[in-house]
């Protein structure tokens, strides 16, 4: 994978490239989940997209690729901070109770006759807190790797460093090892076996969180288990 720096894909290359890599110095209105704004201060974070031609991955491996990156993120923030590191479903990576990183995948279908529901590529982007410590009030949770280990790192060389984890682990991905990153996946989830408050509509409630399906639902039980996919409940505490 190679480190590209700018804003945009490569022009004058014919076709985007598997395995291009954008790097972002500055961020001002990155995307999150459910529409957030993921804004990251100049020079201080890893902001990068990769560009990823999922074959032979199916349209239904979608899930196996999220879980792939989440923990490919995990991996390389564990080095750094150590075990109380953990996944936030779907594929937000946490230390203890603060959010230190985040993950969106956006994905490109061919719709013609000819290709319908054809998975052509994959577009992961990765955000993590490197070295800035002040953060926007309404994302009072946010902490970076300096405020965690106490001194600062080269974020292109972690970036680097990451892009190299993530292909180690797409490798692996494709050739059948989607078992043991899903293993990781469980073993390190977020207040897996603990009581969480969730919102679905207008409906707030108490569970505890069991694990995620292989297809990519929160598994939870109460006064009887359910699955939630992705987007469907919103954590409250």
């Amino acid at each position: 994978m190679g480190l590209v720096h700018g804003n945009h894909l490569p022009d004058g290359q014919g076709e985007a490239q598997h395995g291009t890599v954008i790097f972002t110095h500055e961020q001002t209105a990155g995307k999150g989940q459910r529409g957030k704004n993921w804004v990251s201060e100049k020079d201080s974070n890893i902001a990068l997209s990769v560009l990823l031609n999922p074959y032979p991955l199916s349209i239904l491996d979608q899930f196996k690729l999220s879980i792939c990156m989440a923990v490919s993120v995990y991996e390389f923030l564990f080095k750094y901070v150590g075990d109380e590191t953990s996944i936030k479903w779907p594929n937000d990576l946490y230390w203890r109770d603060r959010k230190a990183g985040g993950i969106l995948i956006e994905n490109v279908v061919s719709s013609g006759k000819s290709e319908a529901g054809h998975w052509r590529w994959s577009v992961v982007g990765v955000g993590i807190n490197i070295n800035q410590t002040i953060f926007p009030v309404e994302i009072p949770h946010a902490v970076s790797v300096k405020q965690i280990a106490g001194k600062d790192f080269p974020t292109v060389e972690l970036a680097k460093e990451l892009c190299s984890v993530i292909d180690k682990n797409y490798r692996e991905l494709i050739n059948g090892k989607f078992e043991s990153f899903f293993n990781i996946y469980q073993a390190n989830l977020y207040k897996k076996h603990e009581k969480v408050k969730l919102k679905k509509d207008n409906r707030v409630f108490e569970t505890v969180i069991k694990g995620v399906s292989e297809t990519g639902q929160l598994i939870t039980q109460h006064s009887m288990e359910e699955r939630f996919e992705v987007g469907e409940v919103v954590w409250i505490g």
